[in-house]
């Protein structure tokens, strides 16, 4: 192996060991969707620890979606439970992946394949110490949802740059 060789390997490795950091991060985990359909009575559910109840916490969707989904919007319905299944927080969320009046994707991604990260909840506060789940549920008026790709979830402390 030659010097150069070495010091760019070394170099592409401390680039990704220190962009790929995420301090804030608590919890993420994506499900893929079989055949790129998402059906309506189909539930995707994350479980994940909470240890800190004095911290700020932001929730994200995650989704992979292609440039053929049919429609400019994702209706979510989410609800987020406590370790005895007693519901916290729910809502329906209206997210767009498509601009209404442009078209123009608003996911981020090569191809015909996109990412979109949305917060749907800000800075919530858990009442204590433990697991916690969220069911996500697309809210459609089809009963297949098609091309969609994966459904996610990310649960991260809040920054003093979101205050």
């Amino acid at each position: 192996m030659s010097k150069a060789s070495f010091f760019t390997g070394f170099y592409l490795f401390l680039s990704l060991l220190f962009f790929g950091c995420d301090s804030n991060r608590i919890y993420e985990e994506k499900v893929d969707l079989d055949k790129r359909i998402w059906p309506k009575q189909k539930e995707v559910k994350f479980n994940f620890e909470i240890a800190d109840t004095t911290a700020q916490y932001n929730l994200y969707y995650i989704l992979r979606y292609t440039n053929k989904y049919p429609y400019q919007n994702l209706y979510l319905q989410y609800y987020l439970e406590d370790s005895t299944g007693r519901v916290l927080n729910k809502e329906l969320n209206n997210v767009v992946l498509f601009n209404p009046v442009t078209g123009i994707p608003t996911g981020t991604g090569l191809g015909d394949i996109l990412t979109l990260q949305k917060r749907f909840i800000d800075h919530f506060t858990f009442p204590r110490p433990g697991l916690y789940g969220i069911g996500v549920e697309q809210f459609m008026r089809l009963d297949t949802l098609p091309e969609i790709i994966t459904v996610g979830i990310r649960v991260e402390r809040s920054g003093e740059e979101d205050r």
